[in-house]
């Protein structure tokens, strides 16, 4: 099952087991100069790259003295692998060695390493595991002006003025919808919906039924999809996941049971999908049986790679009315590396320069965007021809400044959620009493996992006082 906060964990970032035990050293190749030799001369004529965050190449790193650092990553599809390479290229008296483990893996080598003294200069980071990781991290010695200016997302991340980590590139739900299932119903791109009736709407003439049995589905919530899309509902009606003073999860609400009650009669009064419909909303729409889900960026790329053969387009999430809400959904980013306070002066020297390099250029951000279908917060790519080509990205950035972040909260509010509505829809449980259990679970889970979201530094949180 997918955590909805941890995209990109399980569908885009898993190895082979020889991979994942592999060291590689990064960027020995035959026009680079051989592994610790020392430089005696800086780069000279070298284009100088970015807009507010500068790298400038034409300088010796580490006086030229050769140096070994290490970056750690779990995932398949990190640009920084190939950006390594390419400063390794730069600065051949810099060896980066990549050590790469399957996430599970990762996660219990990398904080015994980096606590103990001996992990790597530099590694990848997942919000998840913020309070794990945060105590052992070096600030960066990059202005947080500086940061603002070329990255969006970066206001939530500052702690004390200083910036430990931040956001390259974000996710968030849309809806997919099948062209074939769409044309067939008489739909064309004017009916492309921007409210939820207006989806309803469309999924009833998408919708086939033989013999009293539902054949083809108009909208299919099934699988976790409840607990990616209720909070985003919630924030859709201005009402926050925690409290004001960012501690106390308030998901039993008047607003999540409303809510609640809205998705549910989309199967039983709409009967627009059904729970007995299949268990995996996924596989159900690659197959063309249902003709339009509610998904994240990383179903891009799982129907490129399983369903190759389906013609699908993609539009933003609805609201409740055509009027701007307060949010029209939440979004969760991922990571810019981490650098080990730990770390000697020298290795830290090395990653801080190395981390610039990563966060002046575009090509750095816009690689992984695209491998992994995150739209970009670098504000410089935000005209790229390639990301707007993109069809979910294109989807993501209609509404880029109305997604809200509310912090790398537990897993445990996502599963308590996902059991509420199975309790609902197959236990036939009543609404309120499964969403307070769920409420209850959650907030005994959360007193051995302490959090503070972040939710009031949205850009638009003012809204909910006017």
């Amino acid at each position: 099952m997918k955590k909805w906060h941890l995209s990109l964990k399980r569908k885009l970032a898993i190895f082979g087991t020889a991979a994942l035990a592999s060291l590689l050293l990064v960027g020995c190749s035959s026009n680079s100069s051989s592994s610790g030799k020392t430089v005696t001369k800086a780069n000279t004529g070298m284009k100088v790259i970015g807009d507010h965050i500068k790298y400038d190449p034409n300088k010796k790193v580490n006086d030229g003295k050769p140096i070994t650092i290490e970056y750690w990553t779990w995932n398949q599809s990190d640009a920084t692998i190939k950006m390594a390479k390419q400063y390794h290229k730069l600065y051949p008296n810099v060896k980066i060695k990549v050590v790469q483990n399957d996430w599970d893996n990762y996660w219990k080598k990398l904080p015994l390493a980096i606590k103990g003294g001996t992990g790597p200069a530099i590694f990848n980071i997942h919000n998840s595991f913020d309070s794990t990781i945060k105590p052992y991290l070096a600030p960066y010695k990059i202005s947080t002006k500086n940061l603002e200016a070329d990255y969006n997302g970066v206001e939530p991340h500052v702690q004390n003025g200083k910036v430990y980590y931040t956001d390259y590139s974000i996710n968030t739900g849309n809806i997919y919808y099948n062209k074939k299932l769409w044309k067939e119903a008489g739909l064309t791109d004017n009916d492309i919906p921007k409210t939820w009736d207006q989806l309803i709407a469309v999924a009833k003439k998408m919708t086939k039924f033989k013999d009293g049995k539902m054949t083809q589905a108009g909208f299919n919530i099934n699988q976790e999809t409840y607990s990616a899309m209720i909070f985003g509902l919630n924030y859709q009606k201005g009402q926050l996941l925690f409290s004001k003073n960012g501690k106390k999860l308030e998901f039993d609400n008047k607003v999540t049971v409303e809510n609640t009650n809205f998705l549910q009669e989309m199967y039983t009064k709409d009967k627009i999908g059904s729970a007995d419909f299949g268990t995996d909303s996924t596989k159900s729409f690659g197959n063309g049986q249902s003709a339009m889900v509610y998904k994240w960026g990383w179903f891009q790329g799982e129907l490129n790679t399983n369903y190759s053969k389906l013609d699908y387009g993609v539009f933003p999430t609805p609201s409740f009315t055509e009027k701007t809400p307060f949010a029209y959904d939440r979004y969760n980013g991922e990571s810019t590396p981490g650098i080990n306070n730990k770390a000697s002066k020298e290795q830290q020297a090395v990653a801080q320069d190395f981390l610039r390099y990563l966060l002046a250029g575009d090509e750095w951000t816009k690689e992984f965007s695209l491998a992994n279908t995150c739209y970009p917060m670098k504000k410089s790519l935000a005209d790229d021809k390639d990301i707007k080509a993109n069809k979910t990205l294109a989807a993501m950035a209609t509404h880029l400044d109305r997604y809200i972040w509310p912090g790398s909260f537990p897993s445990t509010i996502e599963t308590n959620a996902t059991k509420a509505f199975e309790d609902i829809m197959y236990n036939k449980k009543p609404v309120e009493q499964s969403i307070k259990q769920a409420q209850k679970k959650a907030t005994s889970d959360m007193k051995e996992t302490p959090f503070t979201s972040v939710e009031s530094k949205y850009k638009f949180y003012d809204e909910l006082n006017k």
